[in-house]
This record gives C-alpha cells, structure tokens and sequence, in this order.
C-alpha cells in the first residue's frame, strides 16, 4: 500500500503498536498520549517506535499537526479511536477524531483489528505474559470512499463496524486454535 495511510486499530494493550508494526510492511508512526512520554525509559521506545506525543488535556493540536505532515509526506500513521486500552478485551465506542486525519489529509485508511494482546498484557498486569495474539488487517478506504461519508458519526459507525467484524473473526480463529471453540 503506497502513500499515506491512516491505520485505524482497536486497542488491547501496551503491545499493539508493535504487533500492528509487524503486520504492515512499511515503518509506521502512531500517535501516544503525552503522559507515557513522562517516563523516560518508555519515551525512548514510543520515540524510537515513531510515537508522537498527543496532549489530551490540550486539544491535542501539536500531535494532530505532527500526525498530518507525516500523512503529507505519504508516511503510515497508527491511532486507537478508542482512546485508551480496553478494560476487558472487548472494544469500546470509537471516538471521531481521526475523522479529521483522514478527511484533511486524503490517504487511505486501513482498519486494523487485534484479538488476544489483552490476554497477553492486560492493563492490571505490569509486565506481558505469554499468548496467542492475532492481527488482521481489513480492507483499505479510499480518499473516494471515505469522502462519501458526508458526517463523521457515519464514518466512525462504519470504521467500527469493520474493525469489530475483523475482532469477530480473529477472536473465533484465536480461540478455536487454542481450544476454546
């Protein structure tokens, strides 16, 4: 997939830029709340993984003009429209923000979805364990296709449906491998 693309993922655990990293072919970026750079043994890997700070409490201005420069300069930019890392291994509602990326910038958007990393990681546990985890990109969105979304809430229902489709899949293909099904 050539020029810029917005990645689109739900969010399990801290090991989901990376998984979605090893399941693209391109070096990617993604945007990273601001308060994890606070840490400087964890701001050196979001840095050195292309994390770029996005202050929350802020607005966010800076990281969404970061994020947009990169998408112009035809780079792969990685968001989690849930906001945060799921609770319980389901996802949560989507919020719209990267409605404005991708509609601004007019690249491709691939919806991501990823099954397992919460078992692996959960947000309770503070070091990773052991799992099955599964990555599976979607169908791409063109700058046509997402353009004929003429509201955001459209967009984002539509983004969400194809990533919870994909989680679907994922999920019964994780769990019939470890026995579950």
């Amino acid at each position: 997939m050539d020029g810029g693309v917005l990645v689109v993922s739900n969010h399990q655990s801290h090991l989901d830029p990376v998984l979605v990293g090893l399941a693209v072919d391109r070096r990617m970026s993604y945007l990273a709340r601001k308060t994890l750079f606070d840490f400087a043994p964890l701001r050196w890997i979001i840095l050195s993984l292309g994390g770029i700070p996005l202050d929350l409490e802020g607005g966010g201005l800076s990281g969404i003009k970061e994020a947009l420069k990169r998408l112009k300069r035809e780079e792969m930019i990685l968001v989690f429209p849930e906001g945060t890392r799921c609770r319980d291994g389901e996802i949560a509602t989507f919020k719209p923000g990267f409605c404005a990326l991708a509609r601004r910038s007019k690249i491709t958007l691939l919806p991501v979805a990823i099954d397992g990393a919460f078992q692996t990681w959960p947000r309770t546990r503070p070091v990773p364990g052991f799992g099955t985890v599964h990555v599976r990109l979607g169908e791409p969105m063109s700058a046509e296709e997402i353009a004929s979304f003429e509201d955001d809430g459209d967009l984002v229902a539509e983004v969400e449906r194809r990533i919870r489709e994909g989680h679907k899949n994922v999920r019964e293909g994780r769990l019939r491998a470890i026995g579950g099904l």
